[in-house]
């Protein structure tokens, strides 16, 4: 794998040189748009406004436009800029863990020790694992300077670049009517639902469907060609989009339920039940819906 940065964290007078690689990578399957009608690819081309010539790549500078303003940058201008050749990753400043908003985070990254000794490494990694604190730091890559988070994961210091502060929105306009209210009964039923819920996290037991089927479908094409028949390489999918409409607390019983019999290995999850002082008459557990497809 080849580093996409080199450089050195700087905090004080301690100097860790490090390289730079990329911790994620895609793996959706790739699409290209073609005509539709001779399946030939779509090219784009780099076509100036002014003159109508298709121009080369090494031909391009970019600019700063604002109304009939123009200010064209050229590359030797751009790298001029000081920020541009700092190779240090600067620590701000240590912070407690759980204050950094994980809305923030944008792309990850492994950093490698490098030098000859990978001690001021292991130092750094374990003294942020002894104090529980996510370093804060700032660094250029890609003609941007840039803030992101230091942290460990395993054996290993992870940076996470960071949106700047302005780049975050602010929720006002996603907040739910304050004239809602929750009953305390609707809460015990919820966190009983949480409960039953309730797992360590194994990101290896989740996996992408909607690759996979679309992996499935490509096959499908290649092997039937315009003959594919979709509903025989899928099975027939509900379109209808229309929810159930039912009762908030009848909706988390059910749903405490059936996840307690699911985990109980389908054992009975109810008997009878006492309603407004009565006993209700025992009912029979009701059939279980096919979970509704819908489509993607």
């Amino acid at each position: 794998m080849r580093a996409i940065w080199t450089g050195a964290i700087t905090f004080g007078l301690v100097n860790v040189p490090v390289k730079l690689y990329s911790a994620t990578e895609d793996h959706d399957v790739e699409l290209h748009q073609v005509h539709d009608k001779d399946g030939g690819r779509i090219r784009y081309e780099r076509r100036c406004d002014v003159c109508g010539k298709v121009v080369a790549y090494e031909d391009i500078d970019r600019a700063f436009v604002e109304g009939d303003e123009t200010v064209v940058l050229t590359d030797e201008e751009i790298k001029s800029i000081p920020q541009e050749h700092d190779r240090d990753i600067s620590v701000v400043e240590f912070v407690p863990s759980e204050q950094v908003d994980p809305i923030m985070f944008e792309r990850s990254y492994y950093l490698q020790p490098t030098g000859k000794s990978s001690k001021a490494y292991v130092l750094l990694r374990r003294t942020l694992e002894g104090t529980d604190r996510t370093a804060i730091v700032q660094f250029a890559l890609r003609q941007k300077t840039r803030l992101a988070a230091l942290r460990v994961r395993g054996d290993v210091l992870v940076l996470q670049t960071l949106l700047w502060p302005d780049e975050v929105r602010e929720s006002d306009f996603a907040e739910p009517e304050s004239s809602a209210r929750v009953t305390a009964k609707e809460l015990e039923l919820s966190a009983a639902l949480v409960k039953s819920f309730s797992s360590d996290f194994k990101p290896g037991q989740f996996h992408d469907e909607y690759q996979e089927e679309l992996r499935k479908l490509v096959d499908a094409k290649l092997e039937q060609g315009d003959a594919l028949d979709t509903t025989a390489t899928f099975g027939e999918q509900d379109e209808s989009g229309d929810a159930e409409v039912i009762d908030l607390m009848e909706a988390l019983k059910q749903s405490v339920a059936r996840s307690r019999a699911a985990k109980s290995g389908g054992t009975k999850a109810s008997g009878t039940t006492k309603k407004g002082g009565k006993k209700a008459a025992a009912k029979k557990p009701a059939p279980k819906k096919a979970a509704g497809k819908k489509a993607g």
